[in-house]
């Protein structure tokens, strides 16, 4: 089956967000690596296409008021590249390496993979961990919505009919803190199986003051592991307290079985690379503390 659609570039977030307002089914596309899979294997049908790479100052990366905003337009090659982002923010900056190839990475944008919210993707991970917020705009005005509620389900977030995700923002790493991400993936660029995103932030006397854990591909969307969170503040780091917080985050899971795993086996894999990724981003943050 072919697909027919209408093809708009409009070159202002307002007219974007009129044509997206007059048309329900209309899609964004910018980089193109997840919308037009999609389109092609028939489970996207939109009737109009609203290219937005012709609107200006949505590519900017920029410190502003203790946080790194990055434009929704900012291609993951140069997000890659972005001294701002590997000084400010260490996780997005060790993340956006792992996503597709070096092909997806020179399209494929940090909005699109946001908005895209795919369940595996390191992007909403990363997210979800460091309690990012998403800037919004559309018929109503502009709001900002953190992760936590950003994230709906499946490939569902909470952007609104005319709504363009215009921005994220992620607070800058704070002195004492140590990130990681890591992943299980059959081959480097492939989706993950399970990923767990970390960051821990010490004092200077070594004592763990903050810990943020979220895990992805055991659910519909990213989770925060709340309670695995819980076991690690305040107390010394040592492995054996790591392996309690990772068996704790894998028994609040559910995920489900498809063809790349069954539910067990991301259980245990979770758990895993959770104890991984903290074990990382405590070596990392000790040693800056």
């Amino acid at each position: 089956m072919v697909a027919v659609f209408e093809y708009r570039a409009p070159t202002s977030v307002r007219e974007a967000i009129e044509l997206l307002a007059r048309n329900e089914d209309a899609k964004i596309i910018a980089g193109g690596q997840s919308l037009m899979p999609l389109i092609n294997l028939g489970l996207a049908q939109p009737s109009l296409l609203v290219d937005i790479n012709r609107i200006q100052n949505l590519d900017g990366i920029e410190q502003h008021n203790g946080s790194l905003r990055v434009g929704a337009l900012v291609r993951h090659a140069e997000a890659e590249r972005s001294q701002v982002i590997a000084s400010s923010c260490p996780l997005l900056a060790e993340a956006i390496p792992l996503i597709g190839d070096r092909q997806v990475r020179n399209r494929g944008t940090i909005g699109g993979s946001i908005a895209h919210a795919d369940p595996l993707g390191e992007l909403p991970a990363v997210a979800v961990c460091l309690d990012a917020t998403m800037r919004l705009e559309g018929p109503n005005g502009v709001r900002d919505v953190p992760a936590a509620d950003f994230f709906v389900t499946y490939l569902t977030t909470a952007l609104e009919p005319g709504e363009i995700l215009t921005e994220v923002s992620f607070p800058i790493a704070s002195p004492g803190a140590g990130f990681a991400i890591r992943e299980l993936v059959r081959r480097k660029g492939d989706f993950a199986i399970v990923a767990a995103a970390a960051a821990l932030r010490f004092t200077a006397d070594g004592a763990c003051v903050e810990a943020r854990l979220a895990l992805a591909g055991v659910a519909a969307t990213p989770i925060r592991a709340g309670a695995a969170e819980a076991v690690l503040v305040g107390r010394p780091i040592t492995p054996e307290l790591l392996r309690e917080a990772a068996a704790v985050a894998a028994r609040e899971l559910e995920p489900d079985s498809d063809v790349m795993a069954s539910a067990d086996y991301r259980r245990a894999m979770a758990e895993v690379y959770a104890r991984r990724a903290l074990a990382e981003a405590a070596e990392r943050g000790r040693a800056t503390s």
